[in-house]
């Protein structure tokens, strides 16, 4: 019940952080909301329309989306916030989670803020679902998708989902709770989110969690998955450091870690766990799959003019393993060992060999390359942020993996 309340007075801190006019004190009462739900019993929330199929009875609960069709949830014009969006969905298999896309629009931009494939955005890493809630996103039995973050828009706002795949998904059922605003507030943000993906990052160059946006924003956080390469066996992928350029950075981050899993607050390596700012919801070392989140609620991070966020392809494992891999001619380049000390041995376009007599035996980091995504969430001043479109849905559902890595 503690941790209820917590989460209760964080969002009501958070939506007021963010313009709604809404009391912290939620038995007060608000004379200028107004609330409103989009569902398929009454699309777009409209003033007494609810439920009129059927006579009154449950008549239309859900709908359909056809192979390469798409399905507005919420399309309205005026001042208002999303509070929750709530969907559950009959197929939810990673190819279908991957194939299907969520877009969100604002202000009747015809860019996308939110793009992203389905299952990434509510946390479903990698396309799997598991049960967690956290104080974004919850799963409550792994059979349904909600999202808590607010979302303001000042015109207008439309959520569309699209089919990408090759099937029929046979019922989608939501609801989108919003509240209509009487006037706009100008410190309000808009909601934006980001997804990529690369098979195969190229050594020494770090994976762009968020890459380079412009203007007045704040950074909420992410969502990463990691099917790491099979050619490293099980050594451990998570050595690199998550970075953040602010505000016309240019060659070094003002915020730089000391580790991927020390990112999402845990340390010595990665296993499940579900709290409310950080946490894996996947970790498989068999299968070679982790799928991690980490938001940034109590520890804001805002930008004036820009921000960009990095994580390096780093891991570790004893010399002798690394050794193996790179005389297997697996792509690495070693960059420290750790025998109690620190040696350091990267030097830009040059690769140690680990057989080199006289190194030292321990700990050796290596850059790597895995197959990487993550869905970055921000607020952003402007209702569009100028960032490329989503990439096709073969790159988004290939290397779904269900069978131990080789």
């Amino acid at each position: 019940m503690r941790w209820l309340v917590s989460v209760v007075f964080m969002m009501l801190f958070f939506q007021s952080a963010v313009g709604q006019n809404a009391s912290n004190n939620i038995y007060q009462f608000d004379n200028n909301a107004e609330t409103r739900w989009s569902s398929p019993e009454n699309l777009n929330g409209k003033k007494g329309n609810g439920g009129k199929e059927n006579g009154g009875a449950k008549g239309h609960p859900s709908d359909s989306i056809a192979a390469g069709s798409s399905k507005s949830l919420l399309d309205i014009q005026g001042s208002g916030i999303i509070n929750r969006i709530w969907i559950t969905i009959s197929d939810r298999s990673p190819q279908m989670l991957r194939s299907l896309k969520i877009e969100m629009f604002w202000d009747n931009e015809k860019k996308p803020a939110v793009s992203a494939p389905f299952g990434d955005f509510f946390g479903a890493g990698l396309g799997r679902t598991t049960a967690f809630q956290n104080v974004f996103f919850a799963d409550p039995e792994g059979r349904s998708f909600i999202c808590y973050i607010p979302m303001p828009f000042k015109k207008a706002a439309r959520i569309v989902v699209t089919n990408e795949s090759r099937n029929k998904l046979r019922d989608i059922y939501f609801d989108v709770n919003y509240s209509i605003l009487p006037e706009w507030n100008n410190t309000n943000m808009y909601f934006h989110a980001y997804w990529h993906r690369d098979t195969a990052t190229v050594l020494a160059q770090d994976f762009e969690l968020l890459p380079a946006v412009k203007g007045r924003g704040r950074f909420l956080g992410v969502n990463i998955g990691v099917n790491a390469n099979p050619l490293y066996r099980k050594s451990w992928f998570g050595e690199g450091e998550v970075k953040m350029y602010l505000d016309g950075d240019k060659d070094f981050p003002s915020i730089n870690g000391t580790g991927t899993e020390d990112y999402i607050g845990t340390g010595w390596g990665q296993g499940k766990f579900i709290n409310q700012y950080s946490g894996c919801t996947f970790a498989n070392d068999t299968l070679l799959q982790w799928a991690f989140y980490r938001f940034h609620i109590p520890d804001p991070v805002y930008f004036k003019t820009d921000c960009l966020v990095t994580m390096q392809q780093v891991g570790g494992d004893m010399r002798d393993h690394v050794l193996a891999f790179q005389l297997a001619k697996a792509p690495l380049i070693p960059i420290t060992i750790y025998d109690g000390k620190l040696h350091t041995y990267y030097k830009k376009g040059e690769v140690l060999q680990l057989s080199r007599p006289g190194l030292p035996n321990g700990w050796t980091n290596f850059y790597r390359s895995d197959d990487v995504s993550s869905t970055a969430y921000f607020y952003l001043d402007t209702p569009t942020d100028g960032l490329p479109a989503i990439q096709l849905v073969a790159i988004r559902k290939t290397q779904l993996r269900d069978k131990p890595a080789r």
